[in-house]
């Protein structure tokens, strides 16, 4: 009789265990891919390096291929992703490890900036505020460094 109460306390425990899991969002090494959107608004390099760090760490701590991640620059973030950014070697490191980098096309739009001026690798969305939004809506999680 004692074992079985034993038994059932343990396996209580480890439902309650799941349970609290499932509700508190704790990320499990072998569930859905995470996702992650990061947002760069400052011209400066220190925040991209920053930034960028988040995503080669995130990557190490879930693994590569259990979370997918976008860096979205617009208004002055939006120089970090010119071709002679003073972190262009580091924005190569990351299309590498593919991390997503996206440039707001109004603000090119804005600030006269053409594709050709911009990195070769990034990608484009329309408008970076709006598309952070989509991707919370989404369920991705959002952070600003």
């Amino acid at each position: 009789m004692m074992k079985q109460g034993f038994a059932t306390a343990a396996l209580a425990a480890v439902l309650g265990l799941s349970a609290l899991n499932a509700t508190t969002g704790a990320l499990a090494a072998d569930g859905p891919k995470q996702k992650l959107v990061l947002q760069v608004s400052d011209n400066d390099p220190a925040k991209w390096n920053l930034a960028l760090n988040n995503a080669r760490n995130v990557q190490t701590d879930l693994g590569k291929d259990k979370v997918e991640i976008e860096i979205v620059a617009y208004g002055p973030g939006l120089n970090m992703l010119k071709a002679e950014s003073s972190v262009a070697a580091r924005l190569a490191g990351a299309i590498d490890n593919n991390i997503g980098l996206m440039a707001c096309e109004n603000t090119m739009h804005n600030t006269k900036t053409t594709k050709d001026q911009m990195y070769s690798g990034i990608g484009y969305v329309q408008a970076g505020v709006t598309h952070i939004m989509k991707r919370q809506s989404e369920g991705w999680s959002y952070v600003r460094p």
